[in-house]
């Protein structure tokens, strides 16, 4: 594979920037004066047809009167000249723009139809655009200051891309001062063409790039946003900032779910499993950053405090409370070592109160056994200056520390002008430096969901949990049903058929249209019964007089029927009634009432929620979020960020109830909401769990029509584990092969079979000679993401004594989709021992397959010319073949799919 498509975005070797001017504080002087005074290392162009120089270098009136090729435009002109400026950039052959200029589709009708003739223009030659209506771009270390901020940025390491333009001239100003540097700033403005997605993509492969910084105002593409940040967030910290966290649910919301829903939970659902960490202010997004640049590895939540006050310990501990964060328990062995170097009358605890008189060396011992103690996941040293305090030694002892040892280490020093030098020495070393204990807890706290969120995002559940598989097509049919009789609510009766068809235990329910019919069915159903209003215009049913409990005899049964009618004639006269659904009492003395539901995010897609439920389910607002596809590991974590889980282990008289019931259950809905496109919400309300299992007592479902998709998951946010493509094969020898898409525990295998390789085939596979693979190339090989890549192994059982569930691989075929979204670059490498077999075949044949059902139409490749083994398997797939444009000892192979 080439170098990246946007290179001549964020490395071009030639700028021309057009409207550049001398007029005093136009736009287009500032660029092209940014340009200059930052010593860009390339080709500089002037466009301006007024002026033969401007700012004392040649300008030309035009891109057609440049000789030389231009690899970026930027355009700081007026909107009605840009389609044309994009036009002549085409023609010169330009492959990528940055339109600073505004006036587009923010300005009404005649600006969306410039920004829709730019789009068209840019697409004809495939001109990849940042903006309009945008700052610019920076990329210090070449001298590519492309924007009109008035000044430069400092080289670093960290890249930071902003939806917003005026934030970005904020950050950059504060940037300067607090010495933060940058590998790139970008400024995406309106994202007509490029977006979030693409330029993550291109950061995550920048090796100036240590961490990526986001400021988000809202996402348009959830799989590409998506896709890209959970690529990223594999191999380089990304922390984000997103505005809007109180924006409401939609009014038109049809369940409970969806009211107490907002887009917001959907938006930090995403994030979660994406492995970022979101913070809420700028002065936190960069604190974050230096933190993990330190080279910080967090593990945990459990904090130690190390001071020599003990008011500001007792207010860093309650602050901590207030995070959720733990307050490490010491262990026996740190208390004694304590205990030997500290004074009697230390704290004996933590907060570690080493007493106002503590000088380096205390500092030294306490700080040392807490990070050397397995309990303690990270710590907070704080030093107020007392008469005898030594802030500057003591600040040398905790950095000595901070770059022996990889667990978080946080220093505040309280005060002012005595800790000054204190604080320039943190600095200086690059290490987290706070006035105030509050943003240093803060900062732990993110560190340590930073590595909470991290497991999240090594989850690749499937679309299917467990072994007895669903009735899929039963449930499709109960939708497609009540779609075709033009309704989106289904009745309480076809609610429960869907959750059955998934194997969800629900209450036996019949539907009574009579009085008389109420008596028989419970009768039949045996005392006592529960009767509700069946109706798909009433959601909250208790409200409108439309549920009554505990009816244990006939004469209750009937006088009910006709209650309930005449309540709902009075409180919901414009409701639709299909009779009365009579289900027996669910008597659980020791049963707690749960919610479980979902609902559509318009950018997130399905989402799925849990919490305690019943009617106060609202008032309440007990519940947390999450994207499916859910396994156990992140159904636990559902639960347990909740209130809800405390009252499901064992108190007062009550057993703990059947966690594995309640976690099935919700394994059950994240297969609903994979398979069943169709589904737009559901209640289920309660969810009744004791020590026995769990039972639906009522659920309510809102379905819809959604357009058929050549992507069976392109609903979905986060694609799930692509189980479909698991097939059995044998070789001729009768050997039994599983071919199946990999996963992130592969990594010790796929790391195994390249060091079998002989030397000559990962030569041909890698195209260098390559002994293993480094950690960075097993996370990008196993760590995938199959929305827009698949990687097929074959692997056969191991043979021996302790190798029943190990396995052997055999081979791997991969492609990964091309920007274009419409071909695809494949890569295969087969076990030395296993040419000649048919494997090769079978796997690309597999490959193409899995490509063919994503909708793409073209696979390709690069050989060597030398590799006969693949040239003649490619011959026998029928790909075409051709010598590579770029360099003779490679063929290029492609294949129409």
């Amino acid at each position: 594979m080439g170098q990246h498509y946007l290179k001549p975005l964020f490395a071009p070797k030639s700028v021309a920037v057009f409207g550049a001017s001398d007029q005093t504080d136009s736009v287009g002087k500032i660029v092209f004066q940014n340009m200059l005074q930052n010593g860009y290392r390339g080709a500089l162009y002037a466009i301006n047809p007024n002026h033969a120089t401007i700012q004392g270098q040649a300008a030309y009136a035009s891109i057609a009167h440049i000789t030389a090729p231009i690899d970026l435009a930027i355009i700081a002109t007026p909107a009605k000249t840009v389609p044309d400026i994009i036009e002549a950039c085409g023609k010169h052959q330009v492959k990528a723009a940055v339109i600073i200029s505004a006036g587009f589709s923010e300005a009404g009708a005649e600006g969306a139809a410039l920004e829709k003739a730019v789009l068209a223009n840019a697409k004809r030659y495939n001109i990849r655009l940042i903006g309009p209506n945008c700052l610019g771009v920076m990329r210090p270390d070449i001298g590519l200051n492309a924007t009109f901020n008035l000044g430069s940025a400092n080289v670093g390491n960290l890249a930071f891309v902003s939806q917003s333009g005026a934030l970005c001239t904020a950050i950059l100003d504060w940037a300067k001062t607090n010495d933060i540097g940058f590998s790139s700033v970008v400024s995406m403005g309106s994202s007509i063409d490029v977006d979030f997605g693409e330029i993550l993509d291109y950061l995550v492969s920048d090796i100036n790039t240590h961490s990526i910084l986001l400021y988000i105002e809202g996402i348009r593409n959830a799989r590409s946003f998506m896709s890209a940040i959970r690529a990223a967030a594999q191999f380089k910290p990304v922390i984000l900032v997103k505005v809007g966290r109180h924006s409401t649910a939609s009014k038109a919301a049809m369940s409970h779910t969806a009211s107490l829903v907002g887009s917001d939970d959907a938006f930090d659902a995403a994030v979660k499993r994406a492995g970022v960490v979101r913070v809420q202010t700028v002065t936190q997004l960069f604190s974050v950053a230096r933190a993990l640049s330190c080279g910080f590895h967090p593990t945990g939540n459990r904090l130690a405090i190390v001071t020599n006050g003990g008011g500001p310990g007792v207010m860093a501990t309650d602050i901590a409370a207030d995070l959720n964060l733990v307050m490490a328990n010491l262990s026996d062995t740190t208390i004694a070592q304590l205990n030997k170097t500290l004074p009697s009358n230390w704290s004996h605890g933590n907060p570690i109160d080493i007493i106002g008189d503590a000088q380096a060396d205390r500092y030294h011992h306490a700080v040392k056994a807490c990070l050397e103690d397995p309990n303690v996941d990270g710590v907070l040293t704080i030093l107020t200056p007392q008469a005898m305090t030594k802030p500057l030694e003591a600040a040398q002892a905790v950095i000595a520390l901070s770059n022996q040892f990889n667990k978080p280490l946080l220093a505040c020093w309280m005060g002012g002008e005595q800790v000054l030098p204190s604080r320039k020495l943190f600095n200086q070393a690059k290490k987290p430096s706070f006035r105030t204990p509050e943003p240093a807890i803060e900062v732990f706290s993110f560190l340590s969901k930073y590595y909470k969120n991290q497991k999240l995002l090594r989850q690749v559940p499937g679309p299917l949990s467990h072994h007895l598989e669903p009735d899929i097509e039963g449930a499709r049919m109960v939708i497609e049903g009540a779609l075709q009789e033009k309704r989106k609510i289904l009745s309480e009766m076809e609610s429960k058929a869907l959750l059955s068809a998934f194997h969800i235990p629900v209450a036996r329910t019949l539907i009574a249209r009579s009085a008389n019919e109420a008596l028989q069915i419970a009768l039949e159903l045996g005392f006592p019964v529960a009767m509700k209003i069946n109706s798909p215009d009433i959601t909250h049913k208790t409200d409108a007089g439309g549920v009554m409990l505990n009816l244990g005899n006939a004469q209750e049964v009937r006088s009910a029927y006709q209650e309930m009618l005449d309540n709902i004639a009075h409180n919901r006269p414009d409701a639709h009634i299909d009779g009365i659904s009579i289900e027996p009492m669910v008597v659980k003395p020791n049963g707690r009432e749960l919610m479980l539901g979902v609902t559509n995010d318009p950018v997130f897609g399905p989402v799925i929620t849990f919490g305690a439920g019943g009617t106060m389910v609202e008032v309440m607002g007990d519940r947390s979020v999450a994207l499916p596809p859910l396994n156990s590991f992140l159904v636990k974590d559902l639960i347990q960020d909740t209130k809800a889980a405390k009252m499901l282990a064992a108190f007062r008289h009550m057993p703990a109830i059947d966690m594995d019931a309640l976690e099935s259950v919700l394994l059950r809905v994240s297969e609903m909401v994979c398979e069943l496109p169709m589904l737009m919400e559901m209640d289920i309300n309660p969810l009744i769990v004791d020590e026995h299992g769990a039972l639906a007592a009522d659920a309510r479902v809102v379905v819809g029509f959604r357009t058929p998709n050549a992507d069976r998951y392109g609903h979905m946010a986060i694609y799930p584990y692509p189980s479909h493509l698991v097939t059995d094969w044998q070789l001729s020898d009768g050997t039994n092969v599983l071919i199946r898409p990999i996963r992130p525990e592969d990594a010790e295998l796929e790391q195994a079979f390249v060091h079998e390789l002989s030397e000559e085939s990962r030569y041909f596979r890698f195209m260098n000679s390559i002994q293993e693979l480094s950690q960075a190339m097993l996370v990008r090989f196993t760590q995938i993401d199959y929305s827009r890549e698949i990687a097929l192994i074959a692997v056969k059982q191991a043979h021996g004594r302790h190798a029943e569930h190990e396995e052997i691989e055999l081979g791997v075929a991969r492609f990964a989709t091309n920007p274009d979204g419409e071909s695809c670059e494949f890569a295969i490498v087969i076990a030395d021992n296993m040419h000649g077999k048919g494997l090769g075949s079978k796997l690309m044949t597999a490959l193409m397959d899995a490509a063919r059902e994503r909708g793409l139409k073209t696979i390709q490749g690069e050989v060597l010319s030398q590799n006969s083994h693949m040239l003649k398997l490619m011959k026998n797939l029928k790909f075409t073949i051709e010598n590579s444009q770029h360099d003779d000892s490679i063929k290029t192979v492609y294949k129409a799919l």
